[in-house]
């Protein structure tokens, strides 16, 4: 972070005699601005944002180590993304041989970074540790050298096999325990022992089971398994955008954002707020973690945030939501959007288009939220003096010129792989140029050619929660693939919500979001898009008779809605990540935060069943024009929506007044032009309340 934004928390700070008085005084609405908040507040609030990743991601919890050690182990991280560059580049290896060897390097790297025990140092290679990563090096290798027999066996397993799969899958489950955590683990020993238990199993979810030999086969040694499109994706697409994400925080690019969006927004009312909103869904363009994002961007918007006055709990909330809509948010999005790619067979691009109006919808009602907030609270936004200068940042635009090339790349029919590798190189020649033109400046460089190198060992290590997630979610779909679980657990779904449409999708929900309270996205998504996704696709199939069940019209609704919840959970509570961290940062409550969040996070609740029922607003059989009217009506629509669910809109509202405007707001949240023109009625009916009727009176303490 430059010296000037170090500079602007506190003169954000500063308190002046007219300040005071502003700050201390009571708004129309007689709500009193907690003059303490904005004059106590500094940057002594800001937390070691290391830390709350730590406690929050268990994929920042590693071991540092130095000597040989240390190097050794950037070595082996920089040589598993220079091979990854390299198939990229020159081809992809055979299905099998890739995977392996991904899942190789990454197991291995797994253990040498992640101690067993918490109680474990983090500065010494326990031996333990140390026999798990050759052992996870021996159990991929053994495929690589004996592929040709393997594949003349056609199946069928010899007591090494066996031996050498049970190893491999024994690790898997252990290394998705170091780094993505417990409760996958435990999902996955649950379908694991389903495999054995079917035929003591009653009712429809009875099989005929499965022998130890033929389980550890199937899961191993084939690419139905650990081996499947979840680990396939992670070989290919997703490190490359991993990788590129590594590079472009080299660029600095993210503290552009934060510029960008303080020049954009800091001096609306309640301008940092805003800021945090806009600089998190431009970090979500990059950034697939919903923690990360909170701890990246949040260490400097919450302590903003509080200065200002808005309440810690409230603060930590903005950037928690925020920092969540980055995985639903184009061009990259989150990991998951390349499974759904490879689960639907819909090109990339195509979801990323379907995905536009959505994200849009839901940042625009977090939006809404903030300014209500800062609204009921009467709050400034910054000072002209306190804003970065928009004419010098324009200067730097260069620094976008990567995310502006992947995106065009995208559009234009490359795959997704492709577009990645060129924009990594376009986002180290753009890095290398600038720093080129600081140094015949006489200016700092930021970016050193050393950094290429750093930039590999970056996202290798940034690959592995991934990798561990989707290897151990493999096992799961190879269970899944083994039984025909999938098609009886739909059936059984569409038979408990009796055929109907809505309960299937509630059912959906509930499973999507309790999965996701310790199941990440990626693991959650290849979930429900095995077990609820199919069932929505049952039902929307009787809906639209005559329909093929493949097309678009049918399949990127369920996958969609089933991932969009997979998301939320980062910010619903019991078990809210993604809040939980805000909070850390903000010092607050961390279930007030969770429950602000969700308030702030309505558009991503109701969204998904609107598309659903009418998938136009996926851009499916609309036009063009058709979408910016979608999202110009669903605009207006979110306000009324967030004012109802935040009870203020130029006033404080009576309860009553409350579901007049978030019923009006969902009225025109749905696409039609009948839909459209009620809920306008009815919101401007209840703007003419709130603007002619009194206020409610506050209660007394």
């Amino acid at each position: 972070m430059s010296e000037r934004k170090k500079k602007e928390p506190a003169a954000a700070g500063e308190s002046t005699p007219k300040k005071r008085a502003a700050s201390s005084k009571k708004t129309a609405s007689g709500t009193q601005v907690p003059a303490a908040s904005v004059e106590a507040a500094d940057l002594s609030d800001t937390v070691n944002g290391a830390e709350i990743l730590k406690k929050f991601d268990k994929e920042s919890d590693f071991r540092t180590l130095a000597g040989f050690l240390g190097k050794f182990i950037a070595a082996l991280a920089i040589a598993f993304s220079v091979f990854q560059v390299y198939t990229a580049a020159f081809g992809v290896l055979d299905a099998m041989i890739q995977r392996a060897i991904h899942l190789g390097f990454g197991l291995t790297l797994i253990y040498l970074l992640y101690p067993t025990s918490k109680k474990w140092p983090r500065d010494k290679l326990h031996p333990v540790d140390a026999l798990l990563a050759v052992a996870s090096a021996v159990a991929p290798m053994y495929i690589l050298i004996t592929y040709q027999q393997l594949v003349l066996r056609a199946g069928t397993t010899t007591p090494m096999d066996i031996a050498m799969g049970l190893l491999g899958i024994i690790l898997v489950f252990e290394a998705a325990r170091r780094v993505v955590g417990l409760p996958i683990v435990i999902i996955a020993g649950i379908f694991v022992l389903y495999a054995f238990a079917g035929p003591y199993i009653p009712g429809r979810l009875a099989h005929r089971g499965a022998r130890l030999d033929t389980l550890v086969g199937h899961l191993f040694f084939t690419t139905e398994g650990i081996f499947g499109i979840p680990l396939g994706v992670s070989s290919t697409f997703i490190f490359l955008f991993i990788l590129f994400g590594a590079y472009l925080e080299k660029t600095g690019l993210g503290q552009y954002f934060i510029d960008i969006a303080n020049s954009i927004a800091g001096w609306a009312s309640g301008g940092p707020a805003k800021v945090a909103v806009l600089s998190s869904a431009l970090m979500g363009t990059v950034s697939g973690s919903s923690v990360a994002n909170v701890v990246g961007t949040g260490s400097f918007t919450i302590p903003m945030m509080k200065k200002l006055g808005y309440k810690p709990e409230f603060a930590g909330a903005v950037e928690a939501t925020a920092s969540t809509g980055g995985q639903i948010m184009p061009p990259i999005m989150g990991a998951a959007a390349f499974l759904m790619a490879e689960f639907t067979g819909i090109p990339y691009a195509r979801i990323i288009g379907a995905a536009v109006v959505p994200a849009l919808l839901y940042y625009f009602g977090v939006w809404a939220g903030v300014h209500i907030e800062a609204k009921r609270l009467g709050l400034r936004g910054l000072r002209k003096d306190e804003l970065p200068k928009l004419g010098e940042l324009l200067k730097k635009s260069f620094l976008m010129l990567p995310l502006a090339a992947i995106i065009y790349l995208l559009v234009s029919g490359y795959t997704p792989m492709r577009a990645a590798l060129i924009a990594i190189v376009l986002s180290i020649g753009t890095a290398g140029a600038a720093s080129l033109v600081n140094w015949s400046r006489k200016r700092p460089v930021g970016f050193r050619w050393v950094d290429i190198v750093k930039g590999l060992e970056a996202g290798a290590r940034g690959a592995l929660g991934v990798l561990a997630a989707t290897a151990c979610a493999g096992i799961i779909i190879g269970v899944v693939t083994l039984t025909g679980l999938g098609l009886k657990l739909g059936s059984s779904l569409v038979a408990l919500a009796n055929g109907q449409l809505f309960l299937t999708l509630v059912f959906t929900m509930f499973t999507s979001l309790i999965l996701g309270m310790g199941v990440p996205t990626t693991a959650n998504y290849v979930i429900t898009s095995t077990i609820a996704a199919p069932a929505i696709m049952m039902i929307l199939t009787k809906v639209n008779p005559g329909m093929d069940p493949y097309a678009q019209a049918i399949v990127l609704p369920a996958h969609m809605f089933a991932f969009y919840f997979g998301i939320i959970a980062d910010v619903t509570p019991p078990v809210a990540l993604a809040a939980f961290a805000g909070a850390g940062i903000a010092k607050a409550n961390p279930m007030k935060t969770g429950f602000n969040a969700t308030k702030l996070a309505i558009a991503a609740f109701l969204v998904p069943y609107i598309f659903v029922y009418s998938p136009q607003m996926l851009g499916i059989g609309a036009t063009f024009l058709d979408m910016v009217g979608i999202f110009v009506t669903s605009s207006i629509g979110m306000i009324g929506v967030s004012a109802g669910v935040m009870g203020y809109l130029i006033r404080p509202m009576h309860l009553w007044e409350r579901p007049i405007l978030f019923i009006g707001g969902i009225l025109m949240v749905i696409p039609g032009a009948v839909t459209d023109a009620i809920g306008l009625a009815i919101l401007v009916a209840g703007f003419l309340i709130q603007k002619f009727l009194k206020a409610p009176v506050p209660k007394t303490a």
